[in-house]
């Protein structure tokens, strides 16, 4: 099982973090990269590098004989997978396998064999491993899982058999709601595994999410390095993922290892694997699933253990054995990973596309220190274009402390440090969730944010700017660029007018160099553009008292992150553009991506609230509805069609005028 050259089978941040251990321990590498990312950093940080197809990943990183062929024109003999994509397909690892590769990961009966969620719980209730009640059959039609549904009770869940990552997976509280979640969660299983087959779970309620991580090589040795915590999701997709869990404690903990081995141990694992529990209110744990591969939130085991997690995949995929015994695994201190998106949660977490004007995560290394504790992976530049091709993730950050209360403060400081400008982003609602009560004090269960959501929580809005942040944004404006392309001095100073967050503020200023008089209701206030911090951040004054921003100017719109928020203010056009009024006559893409589904034609009548057509982005489906009774008077969409945001995809004929605006749920 030797192999001297291995290609990774992937993208983005996890690209190049299996790059980074690979190197390290000598093997050379092979990227591949769809035309999209021909310029992203895990094709510069490989030896070699391979286009593989176009944008789309079914004709790139999902086309299996593509990434053969790259291994055979790099004369690379060795696979990994990463997470995502291939990571969980059989036949993948098979074709590997097949070809005369090495497959880092498990054998392709182990994955074939968790792969299938319902199989996959009848291993488990077989081999002793807790599991929830459920349906596990192959009668799949729409009645019979009625049937099934009514004798669980509700609420339920409706699951893929195949995938993970929250696809395919939808909350169920009624009999009335059940048709359309099978019908959204098998499409969704469709287009994400190539399986549409579906089970049904009774759902813990204000349940916690626990995870094993497991190891087991080729000579018959298996071991656990602890749990993780998984319970702030979004979604049923995590965002912080924790080690250790604050809810376990030792005798759980020794419950649940036991378990996950047992679970492992049941299909012939090899290799990095995790096993995913729902703990109830009681403290009793359940079997959920079992991921056959590598997690999204191994950094935080690799802090708490100081393991290289993948090179330990690397070493048994050479068929090295285990380098301890499950007595010689030491955990110190607490790790917490927060997951950077592309995503609004203000706006239910809609996902969101643009250019990255902003991105310096040094800042937030340097301001840790050698040896703060504090790591951030992520595959990302200046400048790069996110798109609607992939998943919104963008970046890692991992903090570890002597406690808790250590990794959080950490975290936290990190988040604001090396924030994303250019597009929103969900860290600014980080930084609030890991200070906020609920969670510092281990009271979330694995919906509460989704409600939160639902409700319109404060937590998951912005602060609106002050009134220190319109002074600042107009000074700063009214100067221009500073040095290089300042505007002229002003003695009688001009009127300024700001929008930011749905507000408009008049202000006056006076310039004069780098510094600017800002009159607002009355008062003036000295504003002053000092020279930027060593670490390109602004360095501005109001009224004498200094404070740094990370800020990005683009013509008369200038965007900050301080404090952990982000503001972005403009002023007004002189011209307004174009715009397609928004009313209930219109359902509009909320985001660019691909039209999944139309369930109306032209000449249909439709009732307020009836879906009309399903629009995908970044792994999220967004169903438009109607808002007012009337009549489909034109369809501008077609399942696969690729929309831009704002596209009108329905027109309806109103049977009364007026109405809200259509929008996404």
């Amino acid at each position: 099982m030797s192999f001297s050259t291995l290609l990774v089978a992937n993208r983005g941040e996890i690209a190049c973090r299996i790059l980074r251990s690979a190197r390290k321990l000598g093997w050379r590498t092979v990227a591949v990269f769809s035309e999209a990312d021909a310029g992203a950093a895990h094709v510069l940080q490989a030896d070699r590098a391979v286009c593989i197809g176009p944008a789309p990943a079914r004709e790139s990183y999902l086309h299996i004989e593509r990434l053969l062929q790259a291994a055979r024109d790099t004369g690379a003999d060795a696979v990994h997978p990463g997470y995502g994509f291939l990571s969980e397909r059989a036949d993948f690892a098979q074709a590997c396998l097949d070809a005369g590769l090495v497959f880092v990961g498990p054998p392709p009966a182990a994955i074939e064999a968790m792969g299938h969620k319902a199989a996959a719980k009848r291993r488990m209730l077989a081999a002793g491993v807790p599991c929830l009640a459920g349906y596990l059959g192959e009668q799949q039609d729409d009645g019979a899982l009625a049937d099934e549904a009514l004798a669980l009770g509700f609420p339920l869940l409706v699951k893929a058999v195949a995938g993970g990552g929250g696809r395919g997976m939808r909350q169920v509280n009624h009999l009335h709601d059940l048709p359309q979640a099978l019908d959204s969660a098998r499409r969704e299983a469709l287009k994400a595994f190539g399986d549409g087959r579906l089970m049904l779970e009774r759902l813990v309620e204000h349940g916690r999410h626990i995870e094993i991580q497991v190891f087991c090589d080729g000579h018959g040795s298996a071991l656990h390095l602890g749990e993780r915590d998984c319970t702030a999701q979004r979604r049923r997709q995590k965002l912080i993922e924790e080690s250790p869990s604050p809810v376990v404690d030792a005798a759980l903990r020794e419950a649940m290892g036991r378990d996950a081995l047992a679970a492992a141990r049941a299909v012939g694992y090899v290799g990095a694997g995790t096993v995913e529990f729902i703990v109830d209110a009681g403290r009793q744990h359940y079997f959920l699933e079992m991921n056959t591969r590598l997690q999204v939130e191994h950094p935080v085991t690799e802090c708490v253990s100081g393991l290289d997690l993948v090179e330990w995949q690397l070493r048994i995929a050479a068929g090295e054995p285990l380098p301890m015994q499950q007595d010689q695994v030491h955990l110190q201190g607490h790790a917490i990973e927060a997951r950077l998106y592309a995503e609004e949660p203000a706006d239910r977490f809609r996902p969101q596309a643009g250019r990255i004007a902003w991105w310096r995560p040094g800042v937030a290394l340097e301001a840790a220190g050698p040896g703060g504790g504090v790591r951030i992976d992520h595959g990302l530049s200046e400048g790069d274009e996110i798109g609607t091709h992939y998943d919104a993730l963008l970046a890692k950050f991992i903090a570890h402390g002597r406690n808790r209360d250590d990794a959080i403060r950490r975290l936290a400081a990190a988040l604001e440090d090396a924030p994303v400008l250019g597009l929103p982003t969900n860290g600014p609602f980080l930084v609030r969730l890991l200070r906020h009560p609920v969670f510092r004090q281990a009271g979330l269960h694995t919906t509460l944010i989704d409600h939160w959501s639902e409700q319109g929580d404060p937590l998951l809005q912005s602060a609106p700017p002050a009134e220190a942040d319109w002074l600042l944004a107009a000074g700063l404006l009214a100067l221009g660029d500073g040095e290089a392309r300042p505007r002229p001095p002003s003695v009688a100073g001009y009127g300024l007018q700001l929008q930011c967050a749905g507000q408009v503020r008049s202000l006056r200023a006076t310039t004069q160099g780098r510094r600017a008089e800002v009159e607002l209701d009355g008062r003036r206030h000295a504003v002053e553009r000092l020279p930027d911090a060593a670490d390109g951040r602004w360095r501005v004054a109001l009224d004498g008292v200094q404070r740094r921003l990370v800020a990005h100017r683009d013509g008369s719109r200038l965007e900050w992150a301080c404090d952990g928020g982000r503001l972005v203010f403009s002023e007004p056009p002189a011209v307004e553009p174009a715009q397609v009024v928004i009313d209930a006559r219109h359902a509009v893409a909320p985001v660019s991506g691909s039209v999944v589904q139309v369930l109306v034609q032209p000449g249909d009548p439709v009732t307020r609230g009836q879906p009309l057509v399903c629009v995908e982005a970044m792994k999220m489906e967004m169903w438009l509805v109607a808002r007012a009774d009337g009549r489909v008077q034109a369809l501008n969409a077609a399942p696969g069609d690729t929309v831009a945001t704002g596209t009108v995809l329905v027109e309806l004929a109103l049977h009364e005028a007026g109405g809200a605006a259509a929008e996404a749920r």
